[in-house]
């Protein structure tokens, strides 16, 4: 079993930036595909970016796409989200998760992810 625990979040303005880590532990990230999700208030957690095992395949929700960056380093197990050009629609709490799946492609829903971390707060302020 992997744990997961995101850092990075944080306070910034619009148009800003900010890089989210998500690290693991028990398990090397690198028996897993991972994504990204995040909830703002009020609503439903939201697929924001997947990468698979081999970061061979990224695939970005298309409110972030061309903004955001996923990538990750299996040597020091820790996996990224660099954030550029934030808008305050951003402001979510940001969620790392691990799929046990063996695919070449990310899946993009939620329940296909077993492991999760406790999340990591965003604002970006207008």
């Amino acid at each position: 079993q992997v744990q997961l625990v995101e850092s990075g979040g944080g306070l910034v303005q619009a148009g800003g930036s900010l890089r989210l880590s998500c690290a693991a532990s028990g398990r090397t990230l690198s028996r897993y595909n991972m994504g990204w999700f995040r909830q703002a208030p009020g609503k439903e957690r939201e697929f924001v970016a997947g990468i698979n095992w081999r970061s061979s395949y990224t695939y970005y929700a298309e409110s972030v796409k061309g903004r955001f960056t996923i990538s990750r380093d299996n040597a020091k197990n820790t996996m990224y989200l660099q954030m550029n050009s934030a808008k305050p629609e951003d402001t979510a709490v940001y969620y790392c998760a691990a799929d046990e799946g063996s695919n070449w492609y990310v899946q993009v829903q939620q329940e296909r992810y077993e492991y999760w971390g406790q999340g990591t707060q965003v604002t970006v302020s207008s």
